[in-house]
């Protein structure tokens, strides 16, 4: 396969596109989108997200302690990509989009009622990357919209239709189809191999 050389850019796709939830300690709900996040450790379960350090939800987690990550369902995507684009300094996202907050369990900052998924995370530690900052953050909770759940429980991932952001040429979409069991399929061509 012939390649091209990219040199050091973001391009890496797919990244789910999510609406990252803060509040600020004057009560101020803000929402934006980001999609440089996701799962970095199981023990203890940890979501990472990148953000500006100018950012008015950097800004309120640091002084919360807390954020949700929303999961953007692939009929958002207009949404989405408006809260990337306006400050929530400037007019209020959620109001304009029609989104709705909803408190969350066991974190300050909301949930997104729309967003099929949502991860309330408590910021446990903080790394300096240029003018960006990663915050890490502890899962202390997660919702599934019930309409995922199959009746033997188990869950149904076509009912989360989640949105991916291709990075690198600025393009929404949606996942498409199953291509295989994950720990499954790769045991079967261990499997032929040994």
């Amino acid at each position: 396969m012939q390649k091209r050389q990219l040199g050091p850019c973001v391009t890496f796709f797919p990244q789910p596109t999510t609406l990252v939830s803060s509040v600020g300690s004057d009560g101020q709900v803000n929402v934006m989108t980001a999609s440089w996040v996701g799962i970095v450790s199981k023990t203890p379960p940890t979501m990472a997200v990148s953000l500006h350090m100018n950012r008015r939800t950097y800004r309120q987690i640091r002084q919360t302690g807390c954020f949700v990550v929303n999961l953007v369902p692939a009929d958002l995507a207009v949404e989405a990509d408006y809260c990337g684009l306006k400050s929530g300094r400037d007019e209020d996202k959620l109001l304009v989009a029609g989104l709705t907050p909803v408190p969350a369990r066991r974190v300050a900052a909301p949930l997104l009622d729309e967003s099929p998924l949502n991860v309330e995370c408590v910021l446990r530690e903080e790394i300096e990357l240029g003018e960006y900052r990663l915050l890490l953050g502890e899962i202390v909770e997660i919702h599934a919209a019930e309409k995922a759940f199959t009746e033997s429980g188990s869950m149904d991932a076509r009912a989360f239709d989640p949105l991916v952001y291709l990075g690198g040429i600025r393009e929404y979409w949606d996942l498409g189809r199953k291509r295989a069991d994950a720990y499954a399929e790769g045991k079967k061509l261990f499997a032929k191999k040994s």
